[in-house]
Formats: C-alpha cells, sequence, structure tokens
C-alpha cells in the first residue's frame, strides 16, 4: 500500500484494502512475530472528541509491535482551551512523534491537517465525515465471516450523520457486493455520498424497513442514531429509538448472517443477540488491534523508504 497519509476510504483500491487485511490475518495469526517491528518509534494520539476503541485500540497496536504512544490527553486539558488552532497543534505534536492519529469533530479536519504534517497522519473520525480505520477492520471481520464477493449487505440507522456508514460503502464498491441502506427518510445517506456511490458504479437500494431485506443479507451493519450530531434535539427525539433489533427480528433473516455495529451501540440491538451466533460487534472491536497494527507497519515502512530515498 503505497499512502503517505490515510484520510478517507474513497483512497483505497482493493489492492490496498487486500494488502492491509493479508497483514492483519498474518499478525493475527501469530502476535509474537510483530513484537520490536516498530521498536524506537512513536505515535502521537490527538482526539480532539470522546473515544474508547479507537484510541485504545490505536494505542495497542503501536506498543504490540514495539513503539510507544503520546497522548495529547483531553482538549480540555490542552492547549486547545487556550486558543490554539489545529494547525499549530498539529505542527507541535509532530515534532514529538513519527506518525499520528487524529480525531476531530469538523468534518474536513483530517485533510486540512495534512497540508501542515510530514508524518504519516491517520484520521480517526472528522465529525460526519470520514473514518477509513473502521472501515478496514469492517472488511477484515466481514472477510473473516461472510467474505467479501458475491455478498448482500444492508446497513441500517443513522446513514446521514454516520462516518462510519459513509466509509464503508466507498469501500464496499471495491467488491462485488450488493448494498442496501434502510433508514428513516431524514436520515438517507447525503446526496454527496449517494452520487459518489452512483460515480463509482453501486446500485444505492434504500429501504424504510429492514423486513423488506432481512431474509436476504448476509450481513447487517447496524449503526447507531448519532445524536450529537444533530443540530435540533426534536429532530434526534423524533427518530430515536426507531430501528432496533431483537432475536424474534433476526427469525427471518439466514441463519449465517452476520451481525455488526461499530459501537457503542444504545439500544439498536438488544442484548439478547449478543448470545446468538450472528453477533460478531465484539469480534469486530477486537479485529481493531490487528488492523491497526498492519495499518501503522505499514505506513512507517512506506515512510521509512520515502526517507531513505527507496531501494536501490
Amino acid at each position: 500500500m503505497r499512502q503517505d497519509h490515510l484520510i478517507s476510504a474513497t483512497q483505497l483500491s482493493r489492492a490496498d484494502i487486500e494488502a492491509v487485511l493479508d497483514r492483519a490475518a498474518e499478525i493475527d495469526a501469530d502476535p509474537g512475530a510483530w513484537e520490536g517491528r516498530r521498536r524506537g518509534e512513536i505515535l502521537g494520539l490527538c482526539f480532539f472528541e470522546p473515544s474508547t476503541r479507537t484510541r485504545m485500540s490505536f494505542d495497542t497496536a503501536m506498543k504490540r509491535l514495539g513503539g510507544q504512544t503520546i497522548d495529547m490527553g483531553s482538549v480540555e486539558s490542552s492547549s486547545v482551551k487556550k486558543g490554539e488552532t489545529l494547525a499549530d497543534t498539529m505542527r507541535v505534536v509532530e515534532g514529538y512523534a513519527d506518525a499520528l492519529v487524529l480525531r476531530h469533530p469538523l468534518e474536513g479536519s483530517a485533510k486540512m491537517a495534512t497540508e501542515f504534517v510530514d508524518v504519516p497522519l491517520v484520521n480517526a473520525g472528522d465529525g460526519a465525515g470520514q473514518h477509513p480505520t473502521q472501515t478496514l477492520l469492517d472488511l477484515y471481520t466481514m472477510r473473516e465471516n461472510a467474505g467479501l464477493d458475491d455478498v448482500t449487505v444492508g446497513i441500517m440507522g443513522d446513514l446521514k450523520y454516520g462516518r462510519t456508514v459513509h466509509s464503508l460503502a466507498s469501500a464496499l464498491t471495491n467488491f462485488d457486493i450488493r448494498q442496501h441502506f434502510v433508514s428513516p427518510e431524514s436520515l438517507q445517506l447525503p446526496r454527496s455520498v449517494r452520487y459518489d456511490l452512483h460515480e463509482s458504479g453501486a446500485q444505492v437500494r434504500e429501504h424504510t424497513e429492514l423486513g423488506e431485506v432481512l431474509p436476504d443479507l448476509d450481513v447487517l451493519y447496524v449503526t447507531r442514531i448519532q445524536r450529537e450530531r444533530f443540530p435540533d434535539e426534536n429532530e434526534y427525539l423524533k427518530v430515536a429509538g426507531e430501528y432496533q433489533i431483537d432475536t424474534d427480528d433476526l427469525e427471518a433473516a439466514k441463519d449465517s448472517l452476520t451481525v455488526m455495529h461499530p459501537l457503542p451501540r444504545v439500544d439498536e440491538i438488544a442484548p439478547e443477540v449478543d448470545e446468538t451466533t450472528h453477533a460478531k460487534y465484539f469480534e469486530q472491536a477486537h479485529n481493531g488491534v490487528p488492523v491497526r497494527m498492519a495499518l501503522l507497519d505499514m505506513l512507517l515502512e512506506n515512510a521509512q523508504t520515502d526517507t531513505t530515498g527507496g531501494d536501490e
């Protein structure tokens, strides 16, 4: 994979994706063989929004590669509170680290930040924009459970504000996958995302009821309603709790259906589903470590090659 930064899933070709997933599978098979690969290197974690899985899995991934991490900490305890700009913050942290991970509430912030840094930068979520590393671990989970070709995938929930959905839908166009989108009309895919999917040759099939398509699905990707993205609380309350699944709903599904969720969940998936063979969302979260190990190793490998001028 030849990338300086990872900002959007649209950057990734099928070959890029498979290269990361193949290396993640190698790491999964023999984690000990990768210890020390990045000894002496430092990853800077810059999170301007709350995070559990993404932050901790990046931290774990770098440490399992033998490297170290430094953490900007909360916005309230940083110089951002004093009015420091994102550009200045990234310039400063770049001087302490060999690669950076950025999460920020403003869409486009990660792309802007790359204009001010020379070390590899990974977008860990930019508002309602993109979340490409979540997409990579989603694809890894799909490949392990259902495959990535001749597969029917349903994506349900908040398709308007859900950045994981935008990244995943884009990446799936690299494979022979039929995509169905299930949401309230007010939370359908943004026009820009729909346009990009059409330009990639994907057929956008939209539904308001899961029952219309559930029996055909090999994968059901459920997302929560992104309350924090709504400009109006009343608009959120109109759709809150509208799209939920329990074991009764899944009686109409294939026995082999894989149910995924980027987490955190609120009430979209009943806890009783956790005990079924369909539930793969905790496995999905755990897959963040080998996938992010693979990605960091490859980006740092590329950066090292660029610095030395490549192979002679």
